[in-house]
This record gives C-alpha cells, structure tokens and sequence, in this order.
C-alpha cells in the first residue's frame, strides 16, 4: 500500500527476475526505471496523473539530466524501497533526490532533473500552476527560475 504524498515519498519495489542481469544482481539501468515509478507514483499520489495532465494543459515531462551513484547491489527477490524528495521547484523544473534502499542499507542514490515542455513544439514552458501548488510545500528550494 502506498504512503500518502509527502516531502519523503516512499515506494515499495520487489526485484524479478527480469531486473537482473547475468550475474544476478539488478541491472544498473533498472534503478532508472524504479526511479521514474516512484516519480509517477507520487504524482499520482497528489492527485496529478500524467495523461490527464498532458491532455488538459499540454504539459509532458522529460529528464533532462539524471546523475546516479550505485553503491551495494540488489539482487532477485530483494524488497526494496525508493525514497523521492523534490530538491527543488523550478519554474519550469523539478530537481528530485531519489534513494534505493534495503532495509536500511543505501543501495543507490539518483539526483533527477526533469524539464517540462510543450507537448505539441518540445519546447521548455512553466509548470501547471495546480502542480506547483502540489509541490511547493514539499520542496526543499522554491521556485527559482
């Protein structure tokens, strides 16, 4: 069961065996995919579903830069959970910190910048106002740009 919205969202994650590689233990490029659901799952969390948003506004998301650091490796059948905290607001821009953990070991960390943009041109636009006011309150930094 998911946790409400908050500063610290939480998303509970289990490795198949498609998550890993031939040595076991969870593909690198994976924890990009558990990140990104932790993502989607606290917006949906806030009442924002994507589609939604994107057909109302026009407004999709993209990453536009991601640095990741991989620490102790998960492996098949491993519960894990993702962290996310909204870093900063941007105005047209979500910095989010995001952490694999098991149990209470770190696993991996990822700090994610995701751009908004236009759906029809791609071109950088302001994030929905409804958005911000979902994210203001759980933001480490305020809208800067």
């Amino acid at each position: 069961m998911l946790q409400p919205a908050s500063a610290d969202f939480r998303f509970p994650i289990r490795v198949y065996y498609e998550d890993t590689d031939a040595g076991g233990v969870v593909y690198y490029a994976n924890y990009l995919k558990f990140f990104e659901r932790a993502r989607t799952e606290w917006l949906r969390a806030l009442g924002v579903e994507q589609r939604a948003l994107a057909d109302r506004t026009g407004c999709i998301f993209v990453v536009r830069g991601i640095d990741t650091q991989y620490r102790r490796p998960a492996a098949l059948d491993d519960s894990l959970t993702i962290r996310s905290q909204v870093s900063r607001l941007g105005k047209a821009s979500i910095d989010f910190l995001q952490f694999c953990e098991r149990g209470d070991e770190l696993l991996a960390t990822g700090k994610v910048q995701v751009g908004c943009v236009d759906r029809a041109t791609l071109r950088p636009r302001a994030l929905p106002p409804d958005l911000v006011r979902a994210l203001a309150p759980l933001a480490a930094e305020p809208a800067t740009d």
